[in-house]
């Protein structure tokens, strides 16, 4: 898998066209703990992240991705609330509403891998 997937706000891999439009200003960066750290072929164990970062000064309704081997999404900072504690459980396809000029964090709530 990829260690590195851009988003678009309606949770699908950015296009060309979508990087190069100009009025483009959210997008997500998706960090998968399961990529290979190394040559050997075997899954990663590190946490899957999720990074939505939103330039716009209005709110954008951002999709949360289905990911395999996940149930679920929690978000563990959203810059424009400190009171967040804990897990949540966000499902997969379900926007996100993302403030303006703000940053989202979430992590990749996983299915035990057998």
């Amino acid at each position: 898998s990829k260690d590195v997937t851009w988003l678009a706000p309606y949770g699908n891999e950015m296009t060309t066209e979508q990087w190069e439009d100009a009025q483009a200003r959210c997008m997500g960066m998706l960090l998968d703990g399961r990529a290979q750290v190394s040559g050997v072929q075997r899954a990663g164990a590190d946490a899957t992240l999720l990074i939505v970062v939103n330039a716009n000064h209005d709110p954008v309704s951002f999709t949360l991705p289905k990911v395999p081997h996940g149930i679920s999404w929690s978000c563990r900072l959203d810059t424009t609330d400190p009171s967040i504690k804990g897990p949540q459980h966000l499902p997969f396809n379900k926007p996100y509403e993302v403030t303006g000029r703000s940053l989202v964090l979430f992590e990749l709530q996983h299915t035990e891998v057998s």
